[in-house]
């Protein structure tokens, strides 16, 4: 009977220090970066062995800049893995010497233990042993496997009850732990009774997958769980192909999400062993939107490329950088809602060759992420206005300091709320935005100042059904006094962005005179 983990799945809040952590600190491969196969706008990315061998394997969900999770009941709270006995000494040196937190090395359960934070704050483990890799990495004291999981629980015997049905039987007990071993690892059960329970979210797992031998042994335990009492109202769900595996997902008793996945056909079916995980796939049920997905995903260089730096700015921001970049730049400035990598899909269709930089708003209205405060639809707060629009400016040098951005090569997109901030940019601080794309912008000042615009470009589209229409003329009017070089059209759509709007200002931002790419 295969037995064992087939793969530990936990979420990350940063895209690059994860890949830094796993690939170049630990040395693992990244053997498989995807799109989400529950949801695509969301990065997954594996690692493990050589191949990616099932026991190996190590995954993260991304949520860039997302919320942290709470560790807790009802789920892990660490993972361990194997490497060299000898190596512990290494390993320590290693963790002091690259700045990682680490404590140890401890006894426990037995063993000799090295304990880690990853940058989530995650529990890494290194455990001493004799376990060999199925396919070896090139590093002589890298991880070979998982060694384990710990759960935490508030009935450790009903958990540790329910994980047997995986292949694993009780091996010992102390203290609060039930140990339960594998043909190849082990889980640590924790009695935790009275402790709060996890909560979702980056810097924590999200599930453990154990092995099954074949799609047969996957469905043969769908009915096995179905028929057990007390197990329906756990989820079992159905069948779900992954592509590199088949799988399903159950909670056990105390609320820990299992995952039982098969070995095959394994990461090397759409790459080739070599170059496993130098290419994102996406999944093939959202095909139709893998280019905007390609772009949409956050970036990240492995160990030893070029990077781009990212600074502390005043605001949340990403890059999006094309294969061959013309040295141009759009500034990217979202909706009511949004985020900053919304408009990478449209920006990318205006210039595929532009380099993206998406930047977040600061201001929230019950959770929902806006540019400034608002009183009611149509009424703003004009001192909030002035002050984001300060601290946007403030943003706009520093990023032309820090990632060398040239003005003349940068052109600036809004869209709703995004375009009302720098409709306002543009009149409050003249000069910083020289070009500016405005998708459904309205006037948002109350007493706009009279500016110099002499320098600037804009295009200013307007949905003929547009409920915010009747706003739009203060903004024109304002503009042209200035002396803007305003190209403004209504076009047949309401507030919400059209094919019409990408045609038009590809074609405008193409005709509009650059400086010479740096």
């Amino acid at each position: 009977m295969t037995t064992g983990i087939h793969h530990v799945t936990a979420i990350t809040r940063n895209v690059q220090k994860n890949v830094d952590f796993y690939a170049g600190f630990l040395g693992l491969k990244l053997v498989k970066q995807t799109g989400g196969y529950e949801d695509a706008e969301q990065l997954h990315l594996f690692y493990g062995d050589a191949l990616g061998s099932p026991g190996s394997i190590i995954t993260f969900l991304v949520w860039q800049d997302g919320a942290p999770g709470r560790v807790g009941l009802g789920a892990l709270s660490e993972v361990a893995f194997t490497v060299p006995k000898n190596s512990l000494g290494d390993w320590l040196t290693r963790a002091m010497t690259a700045g990682i937190q680490v404590s140890g090395p401890t006894r426990e359960l037995g063993e000799t233990v090295l304990r880690l934070r990853d940058p989530d704050g995650i529990v890494v483990k290194l455990v001493g042993g004799d376990a060999l890799a199925t396919a070896p990495l090139a590093d002589p004291v890298a991880p070979t496997r998982i060694h384990g999981v710990t759960l935490l629980s508030e009935d450790a015997q009903a958990t540790a009850d329910f994980l047997v049905r995986f292949g694993y039987s009780e091996a010992l007990r102390d203290g609060p732990f039930i140990r339960l071993r594998s043909d190849q690892d082990v889980v640590d059960v924790r009695a935790s009774a009275g402790f709060v329970p996890a909560l979702p979210g980056t810097g924590m797992f999200d599930h453990v997958a154990f092995r099954a031998r074949d799609v047969d042994a996957l469905r043969q335990m769908r009915l096995d769980l179905r028929t057990q009492d007390g197990v329906t109202q756990n989820g079992v769900t159905n069948v779900h192909d992954r592509k590199y595996f088949l799988s399903l997902y159950v909670r056990e008793p105390m609320g820990t999400l299992i995952e039982y996945a098969t070995d095959a056909p394994g990461f090397t079916v759409d790459e080739d062993a070599a170059h496993l995980g130098e290419t994102l796939m996406i999944p093939a049920t959202d095909a139709t939107r893998a280019a905007d997905l390609r772009v949409t995903l956050p970036q990240f260089a492995r160990p030893g490329e070029e990077r781009r730096p990212m600074r502390d700015l005043p605001f949340v921001h990403r890059f999006h950088t094309p294969d061959t970049p013309d040295g141009s730049t759009i500034v990217l400035l979202h909706g009511t809602g949004g985020n900053e990598a919304d408009l990478m899909p449209l920006a990318a269709k205006l210039n595929p060759r532009a380099t993206l930089l998406g930047v977040r708003g600061r201001a929230t209205e019950e959770g929902i992420t806006r540019w400034f405060r608002r009183f009611d639809a149509v009424t703003y707060d004009q001192a909030d206005i002035r002050a984001e629009a300060r601290a946007f400016v403030a943003f706009v040098e520093g990023a032309t300091r820090s990632y060398g951005l040239d003005p003349k090569t940068t052109t600036f997109l809004g869209y709703s709320n995004g375009a009302n901030l720098l409709g306002a940019i543009l009149r409050l601080h003249p000069g910083v935005v020289q070009r500016a794309i405005l998708l459904r912008g309205i006037e948002a000042l109350e007493d706009a100042p009279t500016a110099d615009l002499t320098d600037s470009d804009v295009l200013l589209l307007t949905g003929a059904q547009d409920p915010f229409g009747r706003m739009v003329p203060p903004l024109e009017a304002s503009l042209t006094s200035g002396g803007a070089t305003l190209n403004t059209q209504i076009i047949d759509a309401g507030h919400d962005l059209s094919p019409e709007d990408v045609r038009i200002a590809a074609k405008w931002l193409a005709k509009i005179p650059q400086g010479e790419p740096r």
